[in-house]
């Protein structure tokens, strides 16, 4: 590092820290606090493989992300970890540049977010040599568990008896007090007694007795996941998922989520990612309300993604009610991303779909017709609290296949369709795609694994067998899909229109239709993505898109050349167009 590029670090790291740690310490102490900082990261730069220490783009319109659990996957001859590195390999080497491993370190409940030691790989998964040999073929993309720890784990086995590593790093009270003002996405207990070797202590649990939350007013727990950081980038990981970061800070007498210093945190962390491997990327993980999330974005000097949160629950409407001025009405309010930054675009997850981002969009009486619909296509409801006696729906549990069961309109004929439909929208979307390795394949609801568990998230995180793929028969809905989805993947990696970071704008064409216009970063390639929401056929002008006339037009989907740009076309119910000038 240059004596330049160290002295910039250390007045960005010394100004973060200073407003942090403002009320807590005093200037002197904040300086050394910043030395030690530095000292460990210039350190650890030494450490780090040279294969994520190279230069290069961070992301690009070929930068697709797999998401999976470490033991989705499933072969009798590897163990899980190595059974994702196998399906990458023999199936998707020429689809995805990132893969997402949800939580694998040892853990004592919500399928791997509490999380016991941050340091180790649950044995029955794999080894970090595992994590390192995906890492040379593929970005890896890892949870940051940042606001809460397991009760099972060894730090708060310490804070239990008040001694030894961890035993001041959890959030804790002597007795219980007015908490109807925070927001939380849970309706158990927050303040949770337990008995310590100073008496008994209300624990801070946002998410579950489980899952208790960190004390970030302690600077050691922010070092000690600075320490993390870099002991993942030392293991190959490049791109940082901050799970719950929104519920890190808490101030008593608010609603404890979003929090100024927070953002502070966050962009401390930016910072030193930033010094540590230019090409790392920090994921904020902040399933809230559109204008809270993109806050993360901060001025391009936070997160370099966020989660498209607001996506699943607007276009799955959108595509049920057969009307596009709900998906109309979300794009044209996402801000467009700075270049260094991007939305992560996905339409399922590990997680259910979420109904917080929706109300934004959708009133409660489309809410609640909403769920109806979703517990008749085999969907379960999810609930947060309110603070009141009547918790409010937080989350749709349901495979995103069962999802298109159905429609609004009593249509169950063309689940297939719809079901593609969605994705090549959100592979049309300005930002970086996401797919569920679910979706690869049409997953169905998981009733056995519900029934097991008694989780509704369980209904959509089976585990798929790798003897059980087939890709041979073309007539199986399996086979179609993935070949669809990888179709069309290819087609839009050689897209320079289809950059993360390429123009967006929306076009109105009527509710029957959902368009958006992509430009190049060149300028030089434009794409007109129109889809048909509805299941009947439906005409529209190409007049209306004023396409340059001189210029040759064809749709990359159907590879049919447009030879007049003043007349109808016809699409398909649930057809989309792909239309490029180059």
């Amino acid at each position: 590092m240059s004596d330049n590029k160290k002295s910039e670090l250390e007045k960005r790291v010394t100004q973060h820290l200073g407003r942090i740690y403002k009320d807590v310490l005093n200037q002197n102490d904040i300086n050394q606090m910043s030395e030690n900082f530095l000292s460990h990261v210039v350190e650890s730069q030494k450490y780090l493989p040279k294969h994520i220490t190279e230069e290069g783009e961070s992301w690009s319109e070929k930068t697709i992300v797999l998401i999976t659990y470490a033991d989705t996957l499933q072969d009798q001859k590897n163990l899980p970890i190595n059974s994702i590195h196998k399906f990458l390999n023999e199936y998707c080497d020429d689809i995805f540049e990132i893969v997402h491993i949800l939580p694998f370190f040892p853990s004592s409940s919500d399928k791997g977010f509490s999380v016991k030691d941050y340091y180790s790989i649950y044995h029955q998964f794999g080894q970090w040599n595992d994590i390192l040999k995906i890492s040379k073929d593929f970005g890896v993309m890892a949870d940051i568990v940042i606001n809460h720890g397991s009760s099972k784990g060894q730090w708060f086995k310490n804070f239990l008896k008040g001694e030894g590593k961890g035993s001041d790093y959890f959030l804790n009270f002597d007795e219980p007090f007015d908490i109807s003002k925070v927001v939380r996405p849970r309706t158990t207990d927050l303040l949770n007694p337990v008995k310590t070797h100073d008496g008994t202590k209300y624990v801070w649990c946002t998410f579950s007795e489980d899952q208790v939350d960190y004390n970030f007013s302690n600077p050691a727990v922010l070092y000690e996941f600075i320490q993390i950081i870099i002991f993942y980038l030392t293991k190959g990981i490049t791109v940082f998922r901050f799970d719950a970061v929104a519920f890190i800070w808490k101030k008593i007498g608010t609603s404890c989520i979003n929090l100024d210093k927070t953002h502070e945190i966050v962009r401390l962390f930016r910072t030193l990612l930033t010094y540590l491997c230019p090409k790392a990327i920090l994921v904020t993980e902040t399933n809230t309300p559109a204008r809270e999330n993109v806050s993360y974005f901060g001025n391009a000097n936070e997160a370099h993604w966020i989660y498209n949160f607001s996506l699943p629950p607007i276009i799955i409407y959108s595509i049920l009610a057969e009307d596009s001025s709900y998906m109309e009405k979300l794009t044209m309010s996402m801000p467009p991303s700075q270049l260094g930054t991007s939305y992560l675009n996905f339409i399922a997850s590990h997680d259910g779909i979420g109904l917080r981002p929706a109300e934004t969009f959708l009133t409660k009486d489309e809410v609640s017709k909403f769920i109806d619909l979703m517990e008749k296509n085999g969907g379960k409801i999810s609930y947060r609290s309110n603070n009141t006696d009547t918790p409010e729906p937080y989350e749709i549990n349901i495979t995103l296949f069962d999802a298109m069961r159905e429609s609004f309109k009593k249509d169950v004929t063309h689940q297939f369709q719809r079901f593609m439909c969605i994705h090549t929208i959100m592979l049309s979307l300005e930002g970086v795609p996401a797919l569920y390795v679910h979706s690869l394949f049409g997953t169905q609801n998981d009733y056995d694994l519900y029934e097991r568990t008694d989780h509704n998230r369980s209904l959509n995180r089976g585990s798929i067998q790798l003897s059980e793929i087939s890709l041979s028969d073309q007539s199986n809905t399996q086979t179609l899909i993935f070949c669809e989805l990888k179709k069309l993947i290819h087609i839009r990696k050689k897209q320079p229109a289809f950059h993360p970071n390429a123009v967006q704008f929306t076009l109105h064409l009527g509710s029957s239709l959902y368009g958006i216009w992509r430009q190049s970063l060149d300028k030089k390639q434009s794409i007109f993505c129109i889809t048909n929401l509805t299941s009947k056929k439906t005409k529209f002008s190409l007049l209306d898109l004023n396409l340059i006339g001189f210029d040759r037009w064809w749709d990359m989907i159907s590879e049919v050349e447009i030879d007049d740009t003043t007349k109808d076309m016809e699409l398909k119910p649930y057809q989309t167009i792909w239309l490029t000038n180059s």
